[in-house]
């Protein structure tokens, strides 16, 4: 006996591929009103039931209830207005022993250099390129600054600037060899 494929949905009437895991017994489709459907039809099911019909009555349902939110305090609280903590390791401190910390005062920090003095940018950028003269160097750092904007996915700020990329530069080649006639 084989088991159909496909299945007429009970609330759009339509015909729908039944899930391969659930195929015997699925009935509804997945829309949300035929889930909706589904739902209010599953509810009813077991609401009718005999040994539901007291399920949410009387003093002993209503004490199991009191202390499952006595268990349970914050599960009506909306979950998107508490903060996520990241899950991580608590990072554990450990003692030196027997090592000195030796302090070089700088009188700058790192950032502040790089920061502060074009200079140190404008000597990268000669000393990367091999270029000496300040109208090469901005150019190379022009087609630094687009690559880079174009890696991170970033607009331009200010007005477009040329992309150095796709200029059409004669390059010298040799000849490609050819093979020998067969």
């Amino acid at each position: 006996m084989r088991i159909s494929t496909t299945f007429k949905c009970l609330n759009c009437n339509e015909k729908h591929t039944a899930d391969p895991r659930n195929r015997w017994h699925q009935r509804y489709c997945s829309k949300a009103e035929c889930r909706r459907a589904s739902k209010a039809s599953s509810q009813l099911q077991w609401s009718q039931k005999p040994e539901n019909e007291n399920y949410f009555r009387g003093a002993a349902n209503t004490e199991r209830s009191r202390q499952w939110r006595k268990g349970h305090p914050d599960y009506w609280r909306n979950k998107k207005s508490v903060p996520q903590v990241a899950q991580q390791d608590v990072l554990k401190s450990q003692e030196a022993a027997n090592e000195t910390v030796v302090q070089t005062e700088l009188p700058f920090a790192l950032q502040d250099v790089c920061l502060a003095q074009p200079a140190l940018l404008v000597g990268l950028i000669s000393i990367m390129t091999g270029h000496e003269k300040q109208d090469d160097i901005a150019l190379s750092a022009r087609l630094f600054l687009s690559r880079g904007e174009d890696i991170l996915r970033m607009a331009p700020r200010g007005p477009a600037r040329p992309n150095h990329e796709n200029e059409n530069t004669p390059v010298p080649r040799t000849p490609a060899a050819r093979a020998p006639p067969v």
